[in-house]
């Protein structure tokens, strides 16, 4: 028998679970331009430098569906559908996942690499696929 030092799978899971529960509580996810400055210190959403309403996006941004909290190999991972906007005029550099239940605390901040835009049309921020190597959060 072998013995070997780790932290379990289950905890992983409870952690994205415990103080917020990501499955219950309401998340959104909110878009910016490239003048916004955002990083790990981000503690909650803000309006400052959010892209201006246009179409169907409005300040604070979209709820996000099918929150999932799932296990792969040693991994804990958080996944939800696509976000889109639709009828849109939208020129964004980044995005923050925030839970909406918890006074707006800061999740995530996500830079897209460049802006990305769309011109009176749909602005999707697509989902990686949920697994250890591209989930969009990831616990290991």
């Amino acid at each position: 028998m072998a013995i070997d030092q780790a932290i379990a799978k289950v905890f992983k899971v409870d952690l994205m679970n415990t103080a917020s529960n990501l499955e219950a509580d309401t998340l959104k996810l909110a878009l910016y331009t490239s003048s916004a400055s955002l990083d790990e210190d981000t503690a909650t959403y803000s309006a400052t430098n959010e892209v201006p309403n246009s179409g169907t996006y409005a300040a604070g941004g979209a709820t996000l569906t099918s929150v999932a909290i799932s296990i792969a190999g040693n991994t804990a991972i958080f996944d939800c559908d696509n976000v889109s906007f639709t009828a849109a005029t939208i020129s964004a550099q980044a995005a923050v996942i925030y839970n909406n239940t918890l006074a707006n605390a800061a999740i995530a901040v996500f830079d897209f690499g460049a802006v990305k835009s769309s011109s009176n049309g749909t602005f999707e921020v697509q989902m990686p696929t949920p697994d250890a190597s591209d989930g969009l959060i990831r616990i290991q």
